[in-house]
């Protein structure tokens, strides 16, 4: 059975789709980008500023799911540079243990929604 997973202290959805689902003990959350949900203004400044928002965001979904950090098993990220593949990682380190850290990817994309810099989707395991 299929269950709609939302919250206000992540952006609303802005389309056909829903924050987050969780179907068969798996957590399947929307991409996320540097919205601030208490605004609704787009967090603009260095890619390190957009990261956090994005992952506070991650954060805020996982919780309403009952998950945190250490339960995601896959995370996709876009980012529109390779160039700030490091930056990230030194952010996405704060948030993601070394030993529960779940399997990613980083890909670069010509563009993103809002035309940020940066959008995180997460999967993960629901207690």
């Amino acid at each position: 059975m299929k269950k709609i997973i939302s919250t206000p202290h992540a952006p609303a959805a802005i389309g056909p789709y829903n924050q987050a689902i969780v179907h068969n003990g798996i957590l399947y959350c929307s991409g996320q980008i540097a919205i601030d949900p208490a605004t609704g203004e787009l967090v603009q400044g260095s890619i390190e500023e957009e990261t956090h928002r994005v992952l506070k965001n991650v954060g805020a979904l996982l919780e309403a799911a009952g998950c945190t950090y250490s339960d995601a098993l896959k995370v996709s990220v876009f980012v529109k540079d390779m160039n700030y593949f490091s930056r990230i990682n030194s952010v996405y380190a704060e948030y993601f243990a070394p030993e529960t850290a779940p399997a990613r990817e980083l890909v670069e994309v010509s563009n993103l929604p809002k035309f940020v810099n940066i959008e995180i989707s997460v999967i993960a395991a629901v207690n």
